[in-house]
């Protein structure tokens, strides 16, 4: 087991609150089957009202699961990958990358959440990309870009090219890698991944039926963030997120400490 000190009464509670929501994201990564390992990674910016202004941001702890990693565990780091706390673990180069990238491109993102998932890197490779076959698909290919493999994401000469693809959207294919979201709230891109791993595992499924398959009028296209704003009352994620911080509650609520 491992032997954290707890950073409760180190922080200030807002930043304790972003931890404890961070850590609940790890959490549920890991629950839904969509964690590498200790290889892939989700970060959230910490706010003006935190940093006085300053860039910074929480990553995981390079070598620890994601079932796991606690609020106190997480990384505090600046644009330039400097750790802004004592802490014994790594921050994993790739992750810092590619999340650096976006957080210094979209100043509205809180979070960005990463996956390497059998299904996401499945459809990554296919040249077609994501298809409009089901629902869930609609909603992704409403805010849905493209970024070309260049290698393993440890050169900082990569970020304006990740930049550029990002562009305005909320998710990304990265080209025979993986998937990532972006979300203005941690509980945002947690369920813009949901519908995006969905959206994967519904393809590889219906391609592998090896029949013809029916694709969703274009004209539905357009329209969905109405949509979605319906479909969840309004509320966004946070309809959901209450119900999934209560499934951690119920199954380990280390995540917290």
């Amino acid at each position: 087991m491992l032997n954290i000190p707890s950073l409760k009464d180190s922080v200030s509670a807002e930043e304790w609150q972003i931890r404890c929501d961070l850590a609940a994201c790890y959490r549920l990564v890991a629950a839904y089957g969509w964690s590498d390992l200790v290889f892939t990674h989700i970060s959230a910016k910490l706010p003006d009202s935190v940093t006085g202004g300053e860039h910074q941001f929480l990553i995981n702890p390079y070598g620890l699961m994601f079932d796991e990693i606690t609020a106190s565990s997480l990384v505090k780091v600046d644009m330039a990958c400097n750790k802004l706390h004592e802490t014994p673990f790594p921050v994993n180069p790739a992750g810092f990358v590619i999340h650096s990238a976006v957080h210094e491109a979209r100043p509205e993102v809180q979070c960005v959440l990463h996956t390497h998932t059998r299904a996401g890197v499945a459809v990554s490779a296919q040249k077609a990309g994501i298809l409009p076959i089901s629902q869930q698909s609609t909603f992704v290919l409403a805010s849905l870009a493209y970024h070309d493999y260049e290698g393993v994401a440890f050169r900082p000469d990569e970020k304006p090219r990740l930049q550029a693809d990002l562009g305005r959207a909320n998710f990304l294919v990265l080209r025979n890698h993986g998937l990532l979201t972006v979300g203005g709230s941690i509980p945002d891109a947690f369920l813009s991944m949901y519908t995006f791993e969905n959206t994967c595992r519904i393809q590889i499924d219906a391609l592998a039926g090896g029949g013809e398959l029916t694709q969703v009028d274009p004209r539905i296209l357009a329209g969905m963030a109405e949509v979605m704003k319906i479909a969840t009352a309004s509320q966004g994620a946070m309809l959901a997120w209450p119900a999934l911080l209560r499934k951690l509650e119920r199954s380990d609520p280390s995540y917290k400490t």
